[in-house]
């Protein structure tokens, strides 16, 4: 990785995605999820503190490793163990109906295979869990969806691999989850082209 992906880009995210907006988002979807949780792109652990106490084991899968001391503090303040695991989405080692809950939070953007990530996500749910998504993604405004379309590449670059113009709940129906909730919302504290959000959560039992 290069000085900008391992220095710059890593702080000047977990100073964005610190902000108030961002904050209240994480609590309102995680303020009901309990049991067995695997979070999907964990990132510097912002979610972390949005946790309630009922969660037994947090399992965290992400193949970057962002501010090493940063989040190794943020670990050692939760309340329940957190197992992390240098990994990809796309091939998750858990076994088969493993977690209650899995989370996904600002992910989907940047994952290379979005798709097969999802299918194990289904995988690896219990028939009766639930997958729970905060996602950015394409807008269904024509206008804004277009000028999404005009600046990927220039996103892709400086976002360290985000994508502005993904469906997401394409994705999700492609993987077999059955969308059960969607909110869709732009948020805003953030231009249109990178806070237009999917909100909601799915369930394995397609």
């Amino acid at each position: 990785m290069g000085l900008y992906s391992t220095y710059i880009f890593p702080r000047f995210m977990d100073w964005l995605m610190s902000g108030a907006e961002f904050q209240r988002l994480r609590s309102s979807l995680l303020k009901d999820v309990q049991g067995e949780v695997l979070e999907i792109g964990f990132g510097t652990g912002l979610n972390l503190v949005h946790y309630p106490s009922d969660v037994a084991r947090l399992a965290v899968a992400d193949p970057a490793r962002f501010l090493p001391q940063v989040v190794a503090e943020r670990i050692s303040a939760a309340s329940f163990p957190v197992e992390t695991h240098q990994i990809t989405a796309e091939a998750l080692p858990f076994s088969d109906h493993r977690f209650d809950w899995v989370v996904s939070t600002w992910t989907l953007c940047s994952v290379g295979e979005p798709t097969q990530a999802l299918k194990e996500v289904r995988r690896v749910l219990k028939p009766e869990g639930h997958f729970l998504f905060l996602e950015h993604g394409r807008s269904r405004n024509e206008s804004i969806a277009a000028w999404q379309q005009r600046l990927n590449p220039i996103q892709n670059l400086i976002g360290c691999g985000c994508n502005l113009n993904r469906r997401i709940d394409q994705l999700i129906d492609q993987s077999g989850l059955r969308i059960v909730r969607l909110d869709r919302f732009h948020m805003e504290t953030v231009p249109r082209i990178g806070g237009e959000m999917y909100h909601g959560w799915a369930s394995p039992n397609a």
